[in-house]
């Protein structure tokens, strides 16, 4: 089987009509993952939510809450591949075993034949792989009713996908940075790499070899006035993937490391469970971007089914068992697992404090613990940074914005202990201002300007549609005098 791209069948979204394509056989992404949803042992089941917004892209959303989880938790997002659906990639995966075992809410968006004919989610349609667009849009506002609805902690929402998925969770982190914490992609492709059927064949096989910085400003353009800190990113391939190239595991390497400002050469390359796997970090010591290729593995989602503490999944079409749990390395990269604590024995470090904050950084300092080799210090529940003494400096935040912290500290074996006490700290500046009006009073109040009966907004020149006084828009204000349209919440 092979995972082709599919031009969509959807006749209207959002008032813009959409023609089905005639080459249905020949542009479809093939399916994946043809287990059935097995009974859950848990309490807790899937269910199907509908009115979640404006729904532009026309998708279904499902979500698998673990009975009793209180407020403040995480959010996991994850994207199945095509002909594939939301009970096709929950207990398959193990990521409702880690949501019952860690705490958090998941939530599985489903693509519909109506807009792919085999059910793949468009990520080559610059529709849908756009911010305020299409499917990009539709599980944004999915995860919107997730806080509604649980409370989910905002700072610690997360991001993963295979395959098609994988290449519509690189959307997900490109277009929306603000919203996701970390993301993970396995057997996927870099963002932006196709805007049409054909060049998406060659995303997938041969690849695409861009630069570092071509890569890097495929993303920053995704949301040019975006100045805040971007998603990590987790990379998982197979070193025998014929379906979609191994190639593109480099390239996506290339993107992440490029936006997060550091290069291509790994700080870490270790193993586990005996597979290759490498750490690329940035200027301040966080861990920003890693890569695991499983050795012979081909096309599909990593899994090692068993009950043993790191164990997951169930054996199905693409989902491979190689002796290793993706959900479960994935996790404890975004710091879910035990909340940011790990196996080690070294108690949690005392004396967490906030020593300065500027409009983008915050410091921190904390007590040492005897038999400590370094710290793990975690944002909001994602790893930001592994210093060897007991004081660190985040960096790339956005102004007057509330974070929470914690560290952990890290044995000689590499295996950290229980995580400190929480602390809050809030950066330096003003938080952005949001202005909701109609078309005309944005246009009297200096914050778009008008061309041809036609209005957009100043500083970003975003389509905001006709001068008049019946269409009304929200607008953010990122820097002095820059607006964008934030139709879909703000502050973002």
């Amino acid at each position: 089987m092979r995972l082709r791209p599919h031009a969509p069948s959807r006749r209207t979204r959002g008032g813009g009509g959409r023609r089905a394509s005639v080459h249905g056989l020949i542009l479809c992404l093939v399916g994946l993952l043809l287990g059935l949803f097995p009974v859950s042992a848990q309490a807790a089941t899937l269910t199907e939510v509908t009115g979640f917004g404006s729904n532009p892209g026309n998708l279904q959303m499902f979500r698998y809450v673990p009975d009793g989880l209180p407020a403040g938790r995480p959010l996991v997002v994850a994207l199945h591949g095509c002909t594939q659906s939301a009970s096709g990639f929950d207990d398959e995966t193990g990521w409702t075993k880690w949501a019952d075992t860690w705490g958090f809410a998941l939530l599985l968006p489903q693509q519909k034949s109506a807009n792919n004919a085999n059910s793949c989610f468009n990520w080559f349609q610059q529709s849908d792989f756009s911010r305020g667009q299409g499917e990009a849009l539709s599980i944004k506002q999915m995860v919107d009713r997730m806080a509604a609805d649980y409370g989910t902690d905002a700072s610690r929402v997360y991001v993963t996908g295979l395959s098609a998925g994988g290449a519509m969770t690189a959307v997900m982190a490109a277009a929306y940075p603000d919203v996701f914490s970390g993301a993970a992609v396995v057997a996927g492709i870099p963002f932006d790499c196709a805007r049409s059927t054909t060049e998406g064949l060659n995303c997938m096989s041969p690849g695409v070899d861009l630069t570092p910085q071509q890569w890097g400003d495929k993303v920053r353009a995704a949301y040019p006035s975006y100045a805040g800190p971007y998603p990590t990113m987790s990379v998982w391939h197979g070193s025998g993937d014929t379906t979609v190239k191994p190639m593109n595991m480099t390239e996506l390497v290339e993107q992440w490391t490029n936006v997060h400002g550091t290069d291509t050469t790994a700080d870490v390359s270790d193993t586990v469970q005996g597979y290759p796997h490498k750490v690329y970090r940035d200027g301040s010591g966080n861990d920003v971007v890693e890569s695991y290729s499983i050795t012979g593995m081909g096309h599909g989602q990593p899994v090692d089914p068993g009950s043993g503490a790191t164990q997951c999944g169930v054996v199905g079409s693409y989902i491979l068992d190689v002796n290793i749990c993706a959900s479960y390395y994935i996790g404890e990269f975004w710091g879910l697992a035990g909340g940011g604590g790990g196996s080690g024995s070294l108690p949690a470090p005392t004396g967490l404090t906030v020593t300065g904050t500027t409009d983008t950084s915050v410091s921190l300092s904390w007590s040492a613990v005897g038999g400590a080799a370094s710290y793990r210090v975690y944002r909001g529940g994602t790893q930001v940074g592994t210093p060897t003494g007991t004081s660190f400096t985040d960096t790339g935040l956005s102004a007057g914005t509330t974070y929470s912290y914690t560290v952990a500290a890290v044995d000689g074996s590499g295996s950290a202990g229980a995580a400190s006490a929480a602390v809050q700290a809030t950066t330096s500046g003003a938080a952005h201002q949001c202005y909701t009006d109609n078309n005309y009073n944005q246009v009297v109040a200096g914050r778009a300007h008008q061309s041809m009966g036609y209005v957009y907004a100043n500083g970003s020149n975003q389509y905001m549609g006709l001068y008049n006084v019946y269409e009304t828009h929200t607008l953010e204000e990122t820097s002095p005098g820059y607006y964008v349209v934030s139709d879909s919440g703000c502050p973002s």
